[in-house]
């Protein structure tokens, strides 16, 4: 096995045990870069060629020579009997939604495609200083907008490594791509609707969306502040613990940040799960949808998925956790919805800030007034996706519409929080300990198929939407194949700050399924080096 597959805490044990070197690792890792990703994103592509439809394009920037120095500065520690921290060695990317010091920090957008960031986010500099390195900064949909990836500003745009012709899932695209084709070990995302979850799904991978303020946001470019979350990408459930762990905790120069101790996850990895309730929930095997006419309409999830799930169940069972069916989440349907207008709000809000004046992208038209700099440096510099955004942002929270559309979508927003309390209460009728359910309604769509119809891409974040209403937790976890040969993701959704649960029952699932054939076959791109 190539050390670029390695996972993150064998490569951390092999370090220890000075059997490998981390320069050894990063080397490793650089040449899978180089064999599978093809050429980075950038503003102008030129033409899309033959060489760029089989390849995975996840990163905008590339960082081989930090990368290549953190990983010396590794070995010089364990040479000199020092603590590398929990990480040491590991190759990781960043989604380039974070800010990280003297490097490009783009959003995926063109507003910002010279700002090289004076700071750097604190998930990263916490991993960083717990021994990780950095490989890169990779793609994802412009300011996180959307569900696929396409809607980069950066071209060509990241495609998935089980099939090259599908999406990677968004807005963490990049992420879950570099981790499934064997680029870095973890990757940093984050999760507004779904954009760890999904793309997780879609690409075979585990993705982690912690509590709202397990992780500091601070270096986030933010979409929608009271939805974001940064979270893991790994290959597996002990290392998607091992990251978090690494970078969860208070944080002073983030007010969001909860004061709220971090549990040793991977001492608590291997605890029993027996008497875990898990839940099952109707309301999550049918995706609801609004037709032409404005009416809801309703549609089963395919067979193969529902499968998936029960499947799961059925290991966690037999591991001695307490399966409960038919609870009801009635309000899952309107997460959607209420997502649309509240992101959109927040959005709006949060990209005022680019206006050509203190830093990123200003129009090149000369001898022009401060409003014309504003107007055009905005649209030049922004893709169509953040222009709806704003649009309907200023629109729905103006005067007149507040009432109907905003306020209406945050009490919403409570009665899907009220799901979930009614279903965790340790004295309610269900007092499950998580819930189990698909992470997509479907696999990964083929490029070209959905973009363009941001209604319709966004019905494939209504599972993990919820979440993210309600500030819980979730873990998505691959669970086998489709008839189409693309993974198929399981969704474990708990109670505040219930990560420790949730590792213990992907944990048990990994385990309990460790010998079903479809873990080993891998990714398209990989089969042939």
């Amino acid at each position: 096995m190539e050390l670029c597959d390695r996972s993150a805490h064998e490569i951390y044990q092999l370090l220890r045990e000075k059997k490998i070197s981390a320069l050894e690792v990063w080397e490793s890792s650089q040449k899978r870069i180089e064999a599978v990703d093809g050429r980075p994103g950038v503003i102008e592509p030129g033409e899309i060629t033959g060489a760029d439809l089989n390849t995975v394009h996840a990163f905008i920037t590339p960082t081989p020579e930090r990368a290549r120095q953190q990983a010396q500065q590794v070995d010089e520690k364990l040479n000199k009997g020092e603590d590398p921290g929990l990480l040491a060695g590991v190759p990781f990317t960043t989604k380039d939604i974070f800010s990280v010091k003297n490097t490009l920090s783009t959003a995926a957008s063109k507003i910002l495609a010279n700002y090289s960031a004076p700071y750097t986010a604190t998930a990263v500099e916490r991993l960083e200083n717990q021994g990780a390195v950095m490989m890169g900064k990779v793609n994802l949909d412009e300011f996180t907008y959307g569900s696929s990836n396409e809607s980069s500003a950066f071209q060509p745009s990241t495609r998935n490594p089980w099939n090259t012709e599908r999406v990677p899932g968004g807005s963490s695209g990049g992420s879950a791509a570099s981790v499934a084709a064997g680029e870095a070990a973890l990757s940093l995302g984050t999760d507004t609707a779904g954009s760890i979850r999904q793309p997780a799904a879609f690409c075979g991978v585990v993705g982690v969306k912690p509590t709202y303020g397990r992780v500091s946001r601070y270096g986030l470019i933010a979409f929608a502040s009271s939805l974001d979350c940064p979270g893991p990408v790994a290959r597996n459930v002990t290392d998607a613990a091992i990251m978090l762990q690494s970078m969860a905790g208070p944080d002073r120069r983030d007010s969001t940040a909860a004061a709220v101790d971090v549990p040793d996850y991977l001492n608590n990895l291997q605890k029993s799960i027996k008497g875990l309730r898990i839940g099952l929930s109707p309301d999550y095997f049918r995706i609801t949808y609004m037709n032409e006419d404005g009416e809801l309409m309703q549609r089963d999830v395919s067979d193969e998925i529902r499968h998936s799930v029960y499947h799961a169940a059925d290991i966690l069972r037999d591991l001695g956790a307490e399966i409960v069916e038919d609870v009801p989440m009635p309000n899952t349907r309107y997460g959607i919805p209420a997502y649309f207008v509240i992101s959109r709000v927040e959005a709006a809000s949060n990209l005022h800030r680019y206006d050509g004046v203190k830093y990123g992208y200003r129009t090149h038209t000369s001898n022009v007034d401060l409003q014309t700099l504003y107007r055009k440096s905005r649209n030049e510099g922004f893709g169509l996706q953040p222009k709806l955004r704003i649009l309907m942002g200023m629109y729905v929270s103006a005067a007149q519409y507040s009432e109907q559309y905003y306020v209406r979508a945050l009490k919403v927003r409570s009665k899907i929080r009220s799901d979930f309390d009614t279903a965790f209460d340790p004295l309610g009728p269900y007092r499950l300990n998580a819930l189990l359910t698909p992470t997509t309604p479907s696999t990964a769509f083929p490029m070209g198929d959905v973009y363009g119809d941001s209604v319709l891409m966004q019905y494939a974040d209504q599972f993990t939407v919820p979440a993210n209403h309600a500030g819980i937790p979730g873990l998505s976890l691959p669970a086998g194949l489709a008839a189409d040969g693309l993974p198929l993701g399981v969704q474990l959704l708990g109670p505040d700050f219930s990560e420790d649960i949730l590792f213990r029952l992907g944990k048990a699932f990994e385990d309990g399924s460790t010998g079903e054939d479809w873990r080993q076959v891998k990714p398209a791109v990989l089969r042939n080096l």
